[in-house]
């Protein structure tokens, strides 16, 4: 055992239920919830049911920007800069539709190691724009060498669209001469910060990057739906998304046949917002910024240095960066019959998660205790010992 550590951070606990009832070690999947939460989405259904249509113009049009205030100064950005729409891929596409890829610069960069996801809708989006991706690869499946995608960008190259932090080892990419290469070219950098803001200081002011991207589901707290988009000034000015709907209309409610884009964070939003997504989004940002980053970012390297000693100390394959300058908020290891184990582990409400070529992922939170972590390993130890693994060795991996 550690020695016992003063943790101011732990005040907070008391405001997500669901950590009296479990160990919930998966905020790198889906944030605790917090109780207020409930509040929130009962004053979406109050106006809802008193104010009916009414209710747009008393909040509902303005939530995407509220809730984007909200999230922007957890990433250094100023008010009115940051646009909340349902996911990532659509964030991504409403990207790629605003670039003008030519045959001498049709270039997108990205990496073996970003999320599927957004891989997808570029993979598929991007020919039909005149576009092509190039893809960095990874020597160990879990790391990305940035001289490589430094490499990688040419004067081709319109976009490098890469993770900020990867998901399935928590290694946090070296982007600054990535994206001093992409300026030096004339290229576009796009990052996703689904895995940082939350759990890893930001500013995005002094990053470098033309577009930052995540989402409130993990380590915001804020469940699905309510995914953020930063645009730098200049590109916001200089770019006109194709994928857009009437909230980026400079006068919404004229009904012109035309559009008109607005200015600013509403030029990048689509139709109809997701306004119960955006209610529930609202509180778990705002306790992150009560508890500060810098604070959450500390105990974070504290606690998965621990975990790494605990998996040490038992031989299991670590997949997480060593040095914790590199190292996100998530540890994961490899373990015998890992599929089985987590789902053991889950029986036991032990909440982790498992990601093949990665392995059992332990993620604490500034929620979380430092004897959580001691005794999520021990059950581990004890689902290896029995054999309590084996009745769950026939079923398909759950995924969280």
């Amino acid at each position: 055992m550690t020695t016992p550590v003063h943790d101011p951070l732990l005040r907070f606990r008391d405001r997500f239920p669901i950590l009296s009832t479990c160990t919930y070690l998966v905020s790198n999947s889906l944030g605790a919830m917090p109780a207020t939460t409930a509040d929130r989405l009962g004053e979406y259904a109050e106006s809802w049911n008193t104010l009916g249509v009414k209710a747009w113009a008393d909040r509902w049009w303005q939530i995407p920007i509220e809730v984007g205030d909200i999230v922007a100064p957890l990433m250094g950005a100023p008010a009115g800069s940051v646009s909340m729409v349902p996911t990532v891929s659509q964030a991504q596409a409403m990207i790629l539709t605003a670039l003008n890829f030519t045959p001498d610069r049709d270039e997108i960069v990205m990496t073996a190691l970003d999320f599927p996801s957004v891989r997808y809708v570029t993979d598929e989006l991007a020919p039909k724009l005149g576009g092509r991706v190039t893809v960095v690869p990874s020597d160990d499946n879990l790391s990305i060498d940035a001289q490589r995608v430094v490499d990688a960008i040419t004067t081709r190259t319109k976009l490098v669209a890469i993770s900020h932090v990867l998901f399935k080892s928590a290694y946090i990419m070296d982007v600054a001469p990535i994206i001093a290469k992409a300026k030096s070219v004339g290229a576009l950098v796009v990052l996703d910060a689904y895995h940082v803001v939350g759990v890893l200081p930001v500013d995005v002011s002094t990053l470098g990057a033309d577009f930052y991207m995540g989402g409130v589901l993990k380590w915001l707290c804020g469940g699905p739906g309510g995914c953020f988009l930063w645009v730098s000034p200049e590109q916001s000015a200089a770019l006109r998304p194709t994928l857009t709907g009437w909230q980026a209309h400079r006068r919404p409610f004229a009904f012109e046949g035309t559009l008109d884009p607005a200015d600013g964070a509403w030029r990048w939003l689509g139709g109809t917002p997701t306004v119960p997504a955006l209610y529930a989004g609202m509180d778990g940002p705002r306790i992150i910024g009560e508890a500060g980053l810098p604070a959450i970012r500390a105990k974070s390297q504290r606690q998965t240095e621990r975990l790494i000693a605990l998996a040490d100390a038992r031989g299991f394959s670590v997949h997480a960066p060593r040095d914790p300058n590199r190292r996100g908020g998530t540890v994961a290891f490899d373990v015998p019959q890992g599929p089985a184990v987590a789902q053991a582990l889950l029986s036991r409400d032990i909440v982790i998660d498992y990601r093949p070529g990665a392995g059992i992922r332990v993620a604490p939170h500034f929620y979380t205790t430092d004897e959580e972590l001691e005794a999520a390993v021990a059950t581990l130890d004890d689902i290896l010992a029995t054999r309590a693994w084996e009745p769950f060795a026939a079923n398909r991996p759950v995924v969280t």
